[in-house]
């Protein structure tokens, strides 16, 4: 984690040496505005000796992409809280509500093309919060720590105008936290989720 951090702090640097390069360059940014559903893997862990497993969700996203570039760009990724619920062995024990914000560097294969996929890496810190036991776990205190972890990204862009484009793009994210009732850590909740998107986009 330490390498991704010091190789996205490097790419940060060359990018605002390059920003600067080209300050007089113009349509370098694009914003999206769509929604995206995370959709954790199958096999969620064990928790307290029981099978666990997370529920889907679907929310509104924003992300922001700065092309340093014409086929390289660094984006950030944001959305409203996503909320799941946990169930082991098929009981539904405690909810959550997480934040999944990326920052990640795209290679565009074919950025003045009317269709261009591209790719990407990042790393991702997930904020769990307002979690709380329910069901079998009504009243306990429950906790999930924070997560650092990597994301990959893949996708296409489609002009739609000169400005205007659509975007269809699947990620993976790397997320899982230790789980913790009445202070006792009782195992890891593994999400690492496939985020499905569709968004339009602004160049400017």
């Amino acid at each position: 984690m330490k390498f991704l951090l010091s190789l996205f702090i490097a790419t940060a640097l060359a990018a605002g040496a390059v920003s600067a390069a080209h300050a007089a360059d113009t349509d370098s940014w694009v914003v999206r505005f769509g929604a995206h559903t995370i959709n954790p893997q199958s096999d969620n862990g064990h928790l307290a000796g029981m099978k666990a497993s997370i529920d889907s969700d679907t929310k509104p996203t924003a992300s922001l992409e700065y092309l340093f570039a014409p086929s390289w760009g660094v984006e950030v990724l944001a959305a409203l809280p996503f909320k799941h619920e946990i169930k082991l062995d098929g009981q539904k024990v405690a909810s959550t509500k997480q934040l999944p914000p990326v920052l990640g560097v795209n290679y565009h294969f074919m950025p003045d093309a009317q269709v261009s996929p591209f790719v990407g890496a990042g790393i991702n810190y997930t904020r769990f919060f307002s979690t709380k036991g329910e069901g079998l776990l009504q009243g306990a205190k429950v906790k999930i720590d924070n997560s650092w972890g990597a994301a990959a990204h893949a996708g296409v862009d489609v002009k739609l105008s000169e400005r205007w484009l659509l975007t269809a793009d699947v990620r993976w994210i790397g997320i899982k936290g230790d789980v913790h009732v009445d202070g006792a850590n009782v195992g890891t909740a593994k999400v690492n989720p496939w985020v499905y998107g569709l968004s339009f986009g602004y160049r400017f």
